[in-house]
């Protein structure tokens, strides 16, 4: 396999135009990754004394950004990838590419000198999971009053077999980068508490995220959704333009938090919160109409067949940090 690809046969044209027009408008010495081991760490058990702001000296693990937070982030997303693969529900695409991505940030703390400030980069992790669990076991509940406007778009897309697996996930990513992603840079603190900005830290998750992305497309198309992954078909959006597009917006989450922060007053906060709630409303709408499955010249069926007997299939690609197994860690 040459090239790994947002979007199937009929769909890459679409989703680079979605992409782009969503930038325009406007997903953290190697060892494979295994199990942890020890009992299964409830992540209801870090939210008492629960800060989005990074505190050094709190006892919270993750307010802190003690390591034992990573371990019970990572047990958490792979709760959710268990839950939703076991099912075929089309939120696992999303699930599984959090998962995947939060274990290539597991592997790239361990390198010595990566990150300046690891406690920082930590707590960051937990804060930025915490936002996409909050929103997910909310929407499982019922309790949609609690679930950011994206969000629900993109779990009712999902929900209703709406639109494409590279629909799922652009819409997973929309949410999660354009809309929560400026929120828990502003919570988590721009500066550390040194003194020094957190943006050197911030932009060296570019390199892991590269270097995962590839493995990760291949790995859902395997398990999910074969039409994610498709190197015959010349006109396709490769995998690292793409990537450049998440990178465009992960960059525009910087500069809405710092507009966040800087605002003068309550109500001038609300105007910026307001605008990026609105702006990645807008995108998912736009990814809605260009990544709908368009009955009946597409449907859902053969995705949902296909993961009924590939859901449990090992990764076809190797990770910065090894081969995981499907459900591992």
């Amino acid at each position: 396999m040459s090239a790994t690809h947002f979007g199937g046969r009929t769909r890459l044209a679409t989703v680079a135009g979605a992409v782009t027009a969503a930038v325009a408008a406007v997903v953290v010495g190697v060892a494979p990754a295994r199990a942890e081991t020890g009992p299964y760490v409830p992540w209801s058990t870090y939210l008492p004394a629960w800060s989005d702001q990074y505190v050094p000296t709190s006892a919270n693990d993750c307010v802190s950004g003690k390591p034992n937070c990573l371990k019970a982030t990572r047990k958490e997303l792979g709760r959710i990838l268990s839950e939703t693969a076991q099912s075929c529900s089309h939120s696992a695409i999303f699930a599984l590419a959090y998962t995947r991505i939060t274990q290539a940030y597991a592997w790239s703390r361990d390198i010595p000198g990566y990150y300046e400030d690891l406690p920082y980069m930590n707590h960051m992790d937990a804060v930025f999971a915490k936002y996409y669990t909050d929103a997910y076991y909310n929407y499982r509940a019922g309790n949609r009053a609690l679930v950011p406007q994206a969000w629900l778009t993109a779990h009712d897309a999902a929900r209703d077999h709406r639109v494409s697996g590279s629909g799922d996930l652009l819409l997973g990513m929309n949410a999660h980068i354009n809309r929560d992603l400026p929120f828990v840079l502003a919570a988590s603190g721009l500066v550390r508490p040194d003194g020094v900005s957190g943006k050197g830290d911030y932009d060296k998750v570019e390199q892991f995220l590269s270097e995962a992305t590839e493995p990760m497309m291949a790995e859902a198309a395997a398990r999910f959704d074969s039409t994610l992954d498709d190197s015959n078909d010349p006109m396709g959006l490769s995998y690292s333009a793409t990537f450049q597009g998440i990178s465009a917006w992960r960059e525009a989450a910087w500069r809405n938090a710092e507009a966040l922060v800087s605002a003068p007053t309550p109500a001038a906060r609300a105007l910026v919160a307001a605008k990026i709630e609105s702006d990645a409303q807008l995108v998912a709408q736009g990814l809605l109409q260009t990544q709908a499955y368009v009955p009946p010249l597409t449907s859902t069926t053969a995705r949902d067949s296909y993961c009924s007997v590939h859901r449990n299939d090992a990764a076809p690609l190797v990770y910065p940090y090894g081969t995981p197994q499907p459900y591992d860690y």
